[in-house]
């Protein structure tokens, strides 16, 4: 991957559509690693925002098994931002790419989730969360290239 970043001034209108997905899930403290491969779909929300609902196949210790998320992206505060939720409506974490990076934390429990987020053009970006806590020590690294 290249390390130019790429500015985004709605980050909504730029995830808008169908991506596939490649991810890799680095267990840290105990020297594994696993992989998600599928896509994700950005579709309209009534009043605004995004729907991000994520399918697809997880590998984890030789065994294969179904995985899928569903996420909200919601528009933030200032223009071209989003909010980014869980299914329930919980708070996750905040967006902003018009710089083409963003740096996000998220608290769950006694772990802390930190997430990078790197738009490198139209088509492709990706998100690295490291995972540091006394119940995980992982690295998710996530490409996602327009489908």
């Amino acid at each position: 991957m290249t390390s130019e970043l790429w500015p985004v001034s709605d980050v909504l209108a730029h995830l808008a559509g169908d991506w596939l997905v490649e991810r890799t899930v680095r267990d840290l403290a105990d020297d594994l690693t696993g992989t998600f491969t599928g896509g994700t779909a950005f579709t309209a929300l009534d009043g605004g925002g995004l729907l991000h609902v994520e399918s697809g196949t997880f590998v984890w210790r030789g065994v294969s098994r179904p995985a899928e998320r569903t996420l909200r992206f919601e528009p933030g505060d200032l223009p071209g931002t989003a909010v980014v939720r869980f299914s329930d409506g919980r708070f996750f974490h905040d967006l902003d790419l018009r710089s083409g990076r963003h740096v996000a934390d998220h608290p769950c429990s006694a772990d802390l989730y930190r997430g990078e987020f790197t738009v490198y053009d139209a088509e492709r970006w990706r998100t690295v969360w490291r995972v540091k806590g006394p119940a995980k020590d992982l690295v998710l690294t996530t490409d996602y290239r327009r489908a």
